[in-house]
């Protein structure tokens, strides 16, 4: 069974890929947080700005198996897309507390590319072509290589030189989002500024309106 908030068709909004069109399905669920606002300030992660509770978003549900939520994946990719390949990404809350081998492998036979957003506390039960990989909490992380790492900044508790020599080809960091979006966007610009390993990774989706 998989338990599943939502499922559209979008664009990519965030690191490497932005602008890339894409079916977006968000696992319920998370490691760091129950993501009820009464345990949010003793979470590991705290600022967490995504809605992963249930199966109620749009085209979400409980799917008994990988063929289920596979078929609902691939009616979502519009028939009329001949400009890029078919491709998923895999988010949560944490994905990785439900994606299977099967259900990859299932894609896998219909052309799907897939992608992983992860915060890197548990290890991929099989190979993806994208694997992002967020950090939120440095005493759990374990997953430290794929395509691209993507820090929420500034956090108080994980520095990004820590991260520097990891096996990432790409290194990315994110304005936390909330009320103090604006310094968050100016204390991130400026960071990558001063070290060239990392670049500016703005959320486009949510500046253009899209879900």
């Amino acid at each position: 069974m998989y338990y599943v908030k939502e499922i559209y068709f979008t664009i990519q909004g965030e690191g490497a890929y932005s602008g890339r069109p894409v079916v977006l399905c968000r696992f319920s669920g998370c490691n760091l947080w129950s993501g009820l606002e009464e345990d949010r300030k003793k979470a590991k992660c705290n600022f967490c700005d995504t809605d992963f509770i249930g199966t109620n978003g749009v085209n979400g549900g409980k799917f008994l198996n990988e063929k289920d939520l596979g078929k609902k994946i691939i009616s979502l990719w519009p028939k009329n897309n001949i400009h890029s390949k078919p491709y998923v990404i895999f988010t949560g809350g944490e994905p990785l507390l439900q994606l299977s081998k099967k259900l990859v492998e299932f894609l896998k036979l219909l052309n799907f590319e897939i992608g992983i957003e992860t915060n890197g506390t548990m290890d991929l039960p099989c190979k993806v072509d994208w694997v992002c990989v967020s950090p939120k909490d440095k005493d759990n992380f374990i997953l430290k290589k794929g395509d691209e790492l993507k820090l929420v900044y500034p956090q108080k508790k994980i520095d990004p030189k820590n991260f520097e020599k990891l096996k990432f080809n790409y290194f990315f960091l994110q304005p936390m989002d909330g009320l103090n979006l604006k310094k968050n966007i100016k204390k991130t610009h400026a960071y990558c500024s001063r070290n060239k390993k990392w670049k500016v990774s703005l959320q486009l989706h949510k500046m253009i309106g899209m879900p």
